[in-house]
């Protein structure tokens, strides 16, 4: 598999597991293995660049980081954190523009 096609395939879970636990339709912890799970396929593709290969890719490792550092719970607490990974979500689906603040940079096994 492709770095570019791993990353439009897990954009698209990753955000139908967001809306999902903002719905409140799944548990955040599914989100949190989905996390978990996405970055041990990620270290099976053996990829040694750590730079994105375009903006969506950029904001999809922010997205990421951002997840396993406050954890999916978050998203129901934290108002402004849910705004945040919602422009995030928007800029995928083209609505949006890049978000603010936004560092996303691959992990290097």
């Amino acid at each position: 598999m492709i770095i570019e096609q791993f990353i439009n395939e897990k954009i698209l879970q990753i955000s139908a597991y967001i809306k999902a636990v903002i719905e409140k339709s799944l548990h955040y912890t599914e989100l949190d293995q989905f996390i978990i799970d996405t970055m041990e396929e990620w270290t099976l593709l053996q990829v040694m660049d750590d730079t994105p290969g375009n903006a969506k890719e950029r904001v999809f490792w922010h997205v990421m980081h951002e997840m396993s550092l406050h954890g999916s719970h978050a998203l129901s607490s934290d108002l402004y954190f849910r705004s945040e990974i919602n422009t995030c979500l928007d800029f995928f689906n083209g609505i949006g523009s890049y978000p603010i603040d936004c560092i996303g940079w691959r992990p290097l096994p």
